[in-house]
C-alpha cells in the first residue's frame, strides 16, 4: 500500500506568526513561555492541516525557531567553546547566541557564519569543528516534539539531518584537518538518538543527506 508523505512543513505559520513572535523575544517584549506556546500552537496546526490532507506520514522535528543546522548543533553538541556552554541542555539564550551573537556582560560574540543552503535563498549556520572535536546529546527537542504530537494523536516521522552532510557542511577550524574524520566520533550519538526515538514509538525516521546530491570529491565517496 502506497503511503501518502511529506519531507517537512512549512513552520513560519499562515500569517507569519512565527517571525513575529520572534522579534518580540528577540526586543524582550514577551518571555520564552510565551514563544513556547506560539510555536507549540503552530506545530499543532500544522500537524492537523497534514493529517486532514491525507498525510500518512506526518514530519515532526521540521520545525525550527532559526535554523535546522543550528538544532542539530545544539542537538549533538557541537557548541563552539566561545559560546561558553556549561555541557547542559542546550539553552534558549546559548542557540540564539550562536544565530544572532550577543552583546551583553555575561556573554559578548558574534553569530556562526552564515552561508546559502546549496545556492538557494535560504542560508543556514555554518557548524565549527576541530581536531579534537567532542559530541554529545544535548538537546531534547526530536523526542519532545515527538511526544507532543504524540500526545495528540500522531505518530509522526521525525525528521534529523544526517552525519555526512552535518560534517560537510561544516567548517575545520584546524589547519589541515577535515571534517568527515569525525564521522567515527558522531554515528554513536546518531545511534543514541535513533534508538530513542524507535523507543518512544518512532516507526519511520527521514534522515536528510542533501549533501549527496553535489559532486563529492573522491575520497569523501
Amino acid at each position: 500500500m502506497i503511503k501518502i508523505s511529506t519531507i517537512g512543513y512549512p513552520r513560519i505559520g499562515p500569517k507569519r506568526e512565527l517571525k513575529k513572535v520572534l522579534e518580540l523575544f528577540w526586543k524582550g517584549e514577551i518571555s520564552e513561555n510565551e514563544l513556547e506556546k506560539t510555536a507549540k500552537e503552530l506545530r499543532k496546526q500544522n500537524w492537523q492541516v497534514q493529517k486532514a490532507n491525507g498525510v500518512d506520514l506526518i514530519s515532526s522535528n521540521d520545525f525550527s525557531f532559526y535554523d535546522q543546522v543550528l538544532d542539530t548543533i545544539c542537538l549533538l553538541g557541537a557548541i563552539p567553546k566561545r559560546y561558553k556552554w556549561n555541557k547542559d541542555k542546550v539553552s534558549l539564550k546559548t542557540y540564539f547566541a550562536m544565530a544572532r551573537g550577543s552583546q551583553d556582560k555575561e556573554l559578548d560574540v558574534p553569530a556562526l557564519e552564515m552561508t546559502k543552503w546549496f545556492d538557494t535563498n535560504y542560508h543556514y549556520l555554518v557548524p565549527e569543528f576541530s581536531a579534537d572535536q567532542t559530541f554529545s546529546l544535548s538537546s531534547d527537542k526530536p523526542f519532545d516534539e515527538f511526544n507532543e504530537a504524540k500526545s495528540l494523536g500522531y505518530i509522526t516521522k521525525p525528521i534529523i539531518l544526517g552525519p555526512l552532510s552535518f560534517l560537510l557542511l561544516g567548517k575545520s577550524n584546524t589547519q589541515g584537518f577535515k571534517t568527515l574524520d569525525l564521522l567515527d566520533k558522531i554515528l554513536p550519538i546518531y545511534k543514541e538518538i535513533i534508538g530513542k526515538l524507535s523507543d518512544l514509538g518512532a516507526e519511520w525516521i527521514q534522515i536528510d543527506e542533501p549533501i549527496l546530491v553535489k559532486d563529492l570529491d573522491e575520497e569523501v565517496v
